[in-house]
């Protein structure tokens, strides 16, 4: 596995849907998405549910409460298994080759 991807959130529903789809939609498929959650109070974890399937077995989830958002990209760190880990906000997003173009510049090709 190339890449790992983590999205930390929290009552993110406004915002995580973007991202996810995002992920879902890149042109280099080489990734696991883990998405870390701090046991959200809102709609977050129902859009989560909803797009895991899509992502054939390279999605899982974690919701639980923690000790903020550091704490949460380390858990996510910690279950990660990708050569290159990105943290991706869940209301920030990827344009659709971004792992693909890292993955070239990773290898030594050019873009």
């Amino acid at each position: 596995m190339l890449f790992t991807i983590i999205t930390v959130c929290f009552n993110s529903e406004m915002t995580i849907e973007r991202t996810i789809q995002s992920v879902l939609n890149q042109t280099c498929q080489d990734y696991e998405y883990i998405i870390i959650d701090g046991a959200s109070t809102d709609g977050t974890m129902d859009i989560v549910r909803k797009y895991e399937p899509l992502f054939q077995g390279r999605m899982r989830w974690i919701s639980e409460k923690d000790q903020g958002i550091y704490d949460a990209m380390n858990k996510g760190i910690a279950h990660s298994s990708g050569e290159i880990i990105g943290i991706l906000n869940s209301d920030d997003y990827y344009e659709k080759d971004a792992l693909e173009k890292i993955a070239k510049a990773y290898h030594g090709e050019p873009y």
